[in-house]
């Protein structure tokens, strides 16, 4: 998804401003999940390893979402190796991990009593899938009251078959995913200007 996402005017990032990395784990990497078709965005996660260290350089709030599936078929059920975090996306210690086990990162969790006490109010949402976890994580948040920029190169997704037997690729189900939450529910941006956005309020 390119778009306009340069013309848009980049909503301001503040030290409260948090980083949610979602459901960024080993799991995701099974070939089970690109069986209909491979994913977009294969560089996602050097986009969500930029945006950490700069997040941690400046100190800013961080907080890890992992999905813990009590699905007996899940690859992302505890007790396997699935279920471990991705290298890149490796929480260190003190930063706060989320365990949850459907698909918002909000519902069955502390996540906004976490947020609500540091005070925070604006997130940075990343991480997979877009349409799944992603999708269902900004439009809860933005319910709740928080302004939330995505970053479409910091997340990804699989082809999928619909109803009718129709193969849609990863990059149109990305694409139409994103196109239902920009404007509504989310600003949809690249990480590459949240980057921007970031240094220049840490530099002011």
């Amino acid at each position: 998804m390119n778009n306009d996402l340069d013309d848009k005017p980049l909503e301001c990032l503040s030290d409260r401003t948090a980083l949610i990395l979602i459901d960024l784990q080993k799991a995701i990497d099974d070939p089970v999940w690109a069986k209909v078709g491979p994913r977009n965005n294969p560089d996602a996660e050097q986009a969500v390893v930029r945006l950490l260290a700069a997040w941690r350089r400046a100190g800013w709030p961080i907080f890890h979402v992992c999905h813990d599936s009590t699905s007996p078929v899940s690859t992302y059920r505890p007790g396997q190796p699935g279920n471990a975090f991705k290298p890149e996306a490796m929480p260190l210690a003190g930063e706060p991990v989320v365990a949850k086990h459907g698909h918002s990162a909000f519902v069955g969790t502390d996540l906004e009593v976490q947020l609500r006490r540091a005070a925070i109010g604006s997130l940075v949402i990343v991480g997979v899938i877009t349409n799944n976890s992603v999708e269902a994580t900004v439009r809860h948040g933005a319910d709740l009251g928080f302004s939330i920029l995505l970053p479409e190169d910091a997340c990804f997704t699989f082809a999928r078959l619909d109803g009718a037997g129709r193969l849609w690729s990863a990059a149109e189900v990305h694409a139409l995913s994103l196109s239902n939450l920009d404007g509504g529910y989310c600003q949809v941006t690249s990480s590459a200007r949240v980057l921007a956005s970031l240094n220049a309020a840490s530099a002011a």
